[in-house]
């Protein structure tokens, strides 16, 4: 398929009655890992995982270019859609997709970080008309640190902000709004009724319902960020901690690189 094609699927699987369920990588190894699997439709990098694979913090640390090369390798390396996290676009939000668009890239997340809302919405104008200037309908999860960034506003307060956020965002063309935080059925409720049904994308940690809820409640998409590579350090760790006390490898290991 062409890059365009593959953009529209990705964006056809955001919208689609079925949850989309997008498993975070961080680098080619891992992302041929999750795409050899026959239930993975769609692949979606981690900004803090390719961030601490090369040794920079999170938070637009890492350099752009170094960033936007991990999430190309990683395109070319599947068939499937890549959705990239490129945190709030290092700087030019509309430049940072165009050249994403370049490394083969289907999709994005693009974070407001609660900056006030005309400049937000502006980001997420400047992606879309980079990617339509490209002729790519790419699909732009635009993310809203409503819950991230202010969960110590009363709960009424967060929810409805994030509303506003997402219903502005939509309007300026994103595919789909990202409320990253622990929550649970009833704020994704209110947040499914007032941005939109299949208009949602949360990310699976703390109190956020299993895949078949989420679906059940009308949500679009749920990715795992930088947890799947905590998930696999962990049990690189633990292997190594039971060789030094005098174990040995596990049986059965998966060639999987």
């Amino acid at each position: 398929m062409t890059l365009a094609e593959t953009a529209a699927e990705l964006r056809r699987l955001h919208t689609a009655p079925e949850l989309l369920q997008v498993v975070n990588v961080w680098d080619v190894a891992s992302a041929k890992a999750i795409a050899a699997l026959p239930e993975t439709r769609a692949i979606a990098t981690a900004s803090h995982s390719i961030a601490a694979t090369f040794g920079y913090a999170d938070g637009e640390q890492i350099p752009v270019e170094l960033m936007l090369d991990m999430c190309g390798r990683i395109a070319r390396s599947v068939e499937v859609p890549v959705s990239a996290d490129l945190e709030a676009g290092y700087g030019d939000p509309g430049e940072t997709i165009r050249r994403a668009i370049g490394e083969g890239i289907a999709g994005a997340n693009l974070e407001d970080q609660l900056k006030p809302l005309a400049d937000s919405v502006a980001a997420v104008a400047a992606a879309v008309a980079a990617a339509d200037a490209e002729g790519v309908p790419f699909a732009l999860n635009a993310r809203t640190d409503a819950w991230l960034r202010g969960n110590e506003r009363p709960r009424e307060v967060w929810i409805a902000d994030a509303i506003e956020r997402g219903r502005a965002f939509l309007d300026a063309g994103a595919t789909c709004v990202f409320v990253p935080g622990s929550f649970g059925d009833d704020e994704i409720d209110e947040l499914v009724a007032g941005i939109g049904e299949r208009r949602v994308s949360v990310i699976g940690i703390g109190d956020i319902p299993l895949p078949s809820r989420l679906q059940e409640l009308g949500v679009a998409r749920v990715s795992y960020g930088p947890a799947t590579q905590r998930v696999a350090l962990g049990a690189l760790q633990d292997v190594a901690a039971e060789l030094y006390a005098g174990g040995r490898l596990p049986r059965g290991i998966r060639p999987l690189n």
